[in-house]
Formats: C-alpha cells, structure tokens, sequence
C-alpha cells in the first residue's frame, strides 16, 4: 500500500510538471537592441510637413531662337559667362541674305532718286503753271482797264457803242479765264502733293524692306538682349539652323527659385501660400509655394518655391537641393517617429516595449503623418515605447526580447 501511494504520488507529479512544460511558450528571440530604432510616443504638437528633392531655376530665363535661317560659324561665349544684352554669343553666316540686303539697299537708292527726280519734274510744272496764270491774270486786269477806259469814252461819244461792246466781252472772256487759270494751279498743287505721297510711299517700303534684311543680317550676330550668365549653348560649329531653333539660353543668377519634386502621394495636402525650407547643402533658406505642378511626372508633382531673402554662397541654376514643405501644425496630439513602414490613415502592428525588456506585437492605427513622424489614433499611449526598425525578420512571432 505504501508503495502504491508513493507511486501515485510520483505519477501525479510527473504529469503536472509535463503539463506544466506543454503550457509554457516558447522563448522570445534574441533581437540586438543596437540593431532596431526605439521611440517614445509623445504628446504634444506635431509639425506636418512634406520633403522632396529639386533643384534651383531661374525665375528670369530667356532662351535666344534663331530668326533667319543659317550656319553657325563661330562660337563667340561659352556656358557660364557673364553676359550684357549687346554681348554676341554666336556669329552665323548667310549668303543670301546678305545679298537680298545689298538689293534691298539700291532698291531704295533706286526709289528715292525717282522720287527726287519726280519732284523737280513737278516743280517744273507748277512753275509753267503759274507762269500761265499770271500771264492770263495780267491780260485779264488790261482788258479791264480798257473796258473802263471805253466806257468813260463812250459816254463823252468819242468811241463807238460797238467798240465798248468788244472791250467789255474782252474783258469778261480773260475773266474766265483767269479764275480757271488758278483752279488749275490750285490743281496742279493737289496733284503734286498726291503724286509726291505715292512716290514717297514706295521710297518707305523700299526703306523698310531694307531695314528688315539688314535687321536679319545683324541677327546672324546672336545677342542675349538682357544681362545674365549664358547658361546653355545646344549647338555646334558648322551647324545649319533655322528659324525659331534655341541658339542659347540666358539666366539672371540674382533671382533664383527652387522646383522640387514631392511624391505624389504626399502632394495632395500642399497648398499655395505655404511655408518651405530649402537646403542647399551650404545653408538653408526660408520661402513659399508659389505654384503647383497640375501633372504627375514620374510618380512626383512639381512643386516652385519662391526664396525669401539671399542664397547662401555658391547658389546657382540647377543646384541639387532638399525641400522641406510645411503642410500644418498639429497641437496636443499623440505622435510618434516614422516607422519602417506604415501609411496615414492605416492599421498595421508595432512591437511595444514590456518592462522585463521583451517587445510584445500590439495593433496601432495611424492618422496624419509627416516627413519625420505619425499621428496615433489607437493602440499605444504616451510613453510607451515601440521599435520603429524593419521587423519583418519576425513576422511569425508575437514577441521578441530585446538585449
């Protein structure tokens, strides 16, 4: 008996120790705490805001096109040098129109030597014209004059009645033709006058027609037309252009904006008017958004940001820049640093800190989030401590010790 009870004994203690063992988990791994990112949730304000990378343009840009059709012979100014608006960066050449210039040139010498011999030959005239009139204005006031004369005669009866008769038609007839006499001097001054405008009107289109082809001749002499640095020269020695190809492309250094590249995930909440950082890895400088990008190139929106004061030293055009867009501020909520991986507004699963130095996987919903930070709505509180790193090395366990 007694060696039954004993065994009894021994038996239920082996069974209790084994269930004992069954019930046990298994043993959290070992995760080096060197190896993961712990943050604190706080609470308080959270900056949200948005960063892309960009680089600096010219807010004065200026490309130069051709205007005429020609070679390029020399290439004056290279890329990067200062220029004025009269500085020539490219010299072409054009046979042709040079030619078509000397043309146009002894057209107008041709047009304005007819309009001079023109107007002596109306000179002449109008002269023989008032000759005429006054001729006839002089034989009208004789005939007049004798008409008088006739008539105090032929009251005293010392001429005859018929005499006075062909003294007065006389001098009616040289009336006639004295007032048409100056109607047609007056005539003759119109006509001049019109005949001189026609005349003159092609010397002016001779003259502007000249004036276009020396202006294309001296456009084969390529001016950037305002002050700046020469940024681009896209063509070669030797190379044919045509109207309207960009020969150069001018920018003014002094004015600089930034265009930075913002996913476009995170673009939906930038708005005009908002506040941005730019780093120009030699000094970070304030501005705002000025315009956003309507399309989506590449999986990034077009974001211009306008610089507030001066740019740090060694600013120029097509500098690589960092862009900091700030979207809100966001006062007395829980926030915690970026995980891994997450997105705003989701549901994922972080590993929370346990006082005995374990990490235990607890569900958290996320709300806003930021370049640096999210926003929790639900599943961890403030002061709680979570491991931001990648975890998916233990997405088959719940709980990691970390050591």
């Amino acid at each position: 008996m007694r060696r039954l009870a004993i065994g009894a004994v021994l038996l239920a203690v082996v069974s209790m120790a084994g269930i004992a063992v069954v019930s046990l988990q298994p043993a959290a791994p070992p995760v080096d705490r060197a190896s993961v990112w712990i943050d604190v949730v706080k609470r308080g304000r959270m900056l949200r805001d948005v960063r892309g990378q960009g680089t600096l343009v010219s807010e004065d840009l200026r490309w130069i096109p051709a205007t005429t059709t020609g070679r390029v012979e020399r290439i004056v100014l290279r890329p990067g040098t200062p220029v004025n608006a009269d500085s020539v960066i490219l010299q072409l050449s054009n046979p042709t129109l040079e030619q078509e210039l000397e043309d146009a040139r002894l057209k107008l010498k041709a047009a304005e030597a007819s309009l001079a011999s023109l107007r002596v030959q109306l000179d002449d005239e109008e002269l023989q014209q008032r000759a005429t009139a006054a001729t006839i204005e002089a034989d009208y006031k004789k005939a007049a004059m004798q008409a008088d004369v006739n008539e105090q005669l032929a009251a005293q009866k010392l001429v005859s009645d018929l005499l006075l008769k062909q003294s007065k038609l006389d001098a009616e007839q040289l009336d006639v033709r004295n007032r048409i006499a100056q109607q047609q001097l007056a005539h003759t001054a119109e006509s001049k006058s019109a005949r001189l405008a026609e005349r003159q009107s092609q010397v002016d289109q001779a003259r502007a027609f000249m004036t276009l082809k020396a202006r294309e001749v001296d456009a084969l002499r390529v001016r950037p037309g305002v002050p700046g640095i020469l940024q681009v020269v896209p063509v070669e020695v030797g190379q044919q252009v045509t109207p309207g190809t960009n020969l150069a492309r001018v920018v003014n250094p002094s004015r600089l904006m930034a265009e930075v590249k913002v996913p476009e995930t995170q673009a939906k909440d930038v708005q005009v008017g908002q506040r941005a950082s730019i780093d120009t890895h030699n000094g970070i400088v304030g501005g705002s958004v000025t315009r956003i990008d309507p399309s989506v190139q590449n999986g990034t929106v077009t974001v211009d940001v306008a610089i507030d004061g001066p740019l740090p030293t060694g600013s120029r055009p097509d500098l690589s820049v960092d862009g900091t867009i700030e979207l809100e501020r966001l006062d007395n909520v829980l926030f915690v640093g970026r995980p891994a991986f997450g997105d705003e507004n989701t549901s994922t699963t972080l590993f929370k800190m346990q006082p005995d130095g374990t990490a235990v996987r607890v569900p958290v919903k996320f709300g806003r989030s930021s370049v640096n930070s999210f926003e929790i709505l639900s599943g961890i509180g403030e002061g709680d401590q979570v491991v931001l790193s990648d975890m998916s090395a233990w997405n088959e366990v719940d709980r990691v010790h970390i050591q």
